[in-house]
């Protein structure tokens, strides 16, 4: 089977998407609103492009004039203004469908894509396009003049138009792909999205993917679900299956001589029950030869140093040597994906075996589609299993008290191959704090109740509650009391 040529874009994430680029030769109608990031997006790989030493013809029916398109470009960083005029030829063909018609355009571009030799053709306005003898030559016919002649010079065309082409028409047919961009209100919060409607000869990620606009232009955080539908590599248990410590002796013994090797644990308990603590303590056992990943959403680095040092646990040296890696991000309005991307990133570019993650609950609220976690957190952690990381991951309860436990959804915690749960309890006037294990996927281990016990020199579980009844109402009592 043969593979098509590409053209790469220089979008992150884009080339993903589509399957690994643009058919070289082939045409796309990118759609949108007016301010969906159309003409960025063109522009984007145009410069890319024109990087690569390729030429590009940009030919725009918009009414503003390219100074001012250059003006709003020149606060991205990929603009290169070298490239103007150079590799990159603007053409404004409004003035000359008013005065020449429509057919005249099509022949001026068909002659200077051959003159310049160019790779791509961008142009942008379609919607503006209105012939000029009565309808004998229309968008269409103007569509299927440029485009056949580009096809057999081996240019891709990207028609820019603000309309939306609609199931029926003919357009839809005469193009090779078509790519959707739009925006929606979710509360108070704008969400970028792009889909790839029609992409002939590709292999490409349908249904919507978030996208961002920031001063290096698009950035495309395609669906991790849909990315690693099945893993990148296979799930061999490369490092065999045997057991790693997760830094407290007795949570080892309890789940039958450590943590699985390549295997996910959650811990669930409300706020300042330990989980962030027990996290620091699975960190300790990193290594330069085996790293490790904080990905944290709540306290920043420098808290965490603190919080460490406060528990008799030292960050900074594990940081300076090489054994951990620090990756932080508010919990504010992230994408979902995004953090997604960024976790495996960070993984593949540290090589890291071992991962804390704090936690999937602030995570889970990044995701402006209702139901989509459970998938996204399967991808995640098989991904994460495939590459041989251990990871620890804590989810907030809201109880601190009482038996009605608000967990996960059941298809969550089935994802999970071990699960903790982490309660507080009244004790002789006292709060104390303890865990039990819930599941560890195939083993045995110990059901009993510990209290976790934190001081200015660790972290340790004690021996078992078992003089106390109740436990789980949060409200201890002796046994025999009534």
């Amino acid at each position: 089977m043969d593979d098509l040529e590409r053209l790469k874009s220089g979008v992150p994430g884009l080339d993903l998407i589509l399957g690994g680029g643009m058919v070289v030769g082939s045409s796309y109608i990118v759609q949108g609103r007016p301010g969906s990031g159309k003409t960025i997006l063109a522009n984007q790989i145009a410069f890319h492009q024109a990087e690569q030493g390729h030429k590009i013809l940009f030919a725009t029916f918009l009414a503003e004039s390219h100074e001012r398109l250059f003006q709003f470009l020149s606060t991205l960083s990929f603009f290169d203004p070298g490239h103007v005029g150079t590799n990159i030829q603007f053409v404004s063909a409004l003035d000359a469908i008013e005065t020449d018609g429509l057919a005249e355009v099509v022949t001026l571009l068909r002659r200077e894509i051959g003159r310049q030799k160019s790779t791509l053709l961008i142009v942008d306005g379609m919607t503006n396009i209105q012939p000029r003898d009565g309808g004998l030559l229309d968008g269409k016919r103007f569509i299927a003049g440029l485009q056949a002649h580009a096809s057999f010079a081996g240019c891709t065309v990207l028609f820019l138009t603000n309309s939306r082409i609609g199931e029926d028409s003919p357009e839809l047919t005469m193009v090779d792909g078509i790519i959707e961009m739009g925006e929606d209100l979710i509360g108070s919060r704008s969400v970028r999205r792009i889909q790839l409607r029609k992409t002939r000869g590709s292999a490409a990620l349908s249904g919507l993917h978030e996208l961002e606009i920031t001063s290096d232009g698009i950035t495309i955080h395609p669906r991790l679900e849909a990315v690693f539908n099945y893993p990148s590599i296979a799930d061999s248990v490369v490092g065999g299956t045997g057991r790693l410590e997760s830094g407290i002796p007795t949570l080892d013994e309890m789940v039958g001589g450590g943590l699985p090797r390549a295997s996910s644990t959650l811990m669930l308990g409300p706020s300042g029950c330990g989980k962030t603590t027990m996290g620091l303590a699975f960190l300790q056992s990193c290594t330069p030869q085996e790293p490790g990943i904080l990905f944290g959403l709540y306290e920043t680095p420098s808290r965490l140093m603190l919080k460490a040092r406060s528990v008799g646990m030292a960050l900074q040296p594990l940081v300076e040597s090489g054994a951990l890696h620090l990756v932080w991000q508010p919990p504010t309005e992230r994408l979902l994906d995004a953090l997604g991307h960024r976790l495996l990133d960070a993984v593949r570019t540290t090589g890291a075996k071992r991962v804390f993650i704090d936690s999937l609950s602030a995570i889970a609220r990044s995701a402006t589609i209702p139901g989509r976690s459970v998938a996204f957190f399967t991808s995640l952690m098989n991904e994460l299993r495939a590459r041989d990381v251990l990871v620890l991951a804590s989810w907030e309860m809201r109880e601190l008290f009482g038996g009605d436990l608000q967990t996960p959804t059941p298809e969550l915690s089935g994802v999970m191959d071990n699960l903790l749960l982490m309660r507080f309890l009244e004790l002789r006037a006292e709060l104390r704090r303890v865990v039990s294990v819930l599941k560890v996927r195939d083993s045995a281990y110990d059901p009993s109740l510990r209290e976790l016990v934190i001081t200015d020199t660790g972290v340790a579980l004690t021996k078992t509650l078992d003089q106390v009844a109740a436990i789980m109402s949060g409200s201890a009592q002796p046994p025999g009391h009534r």
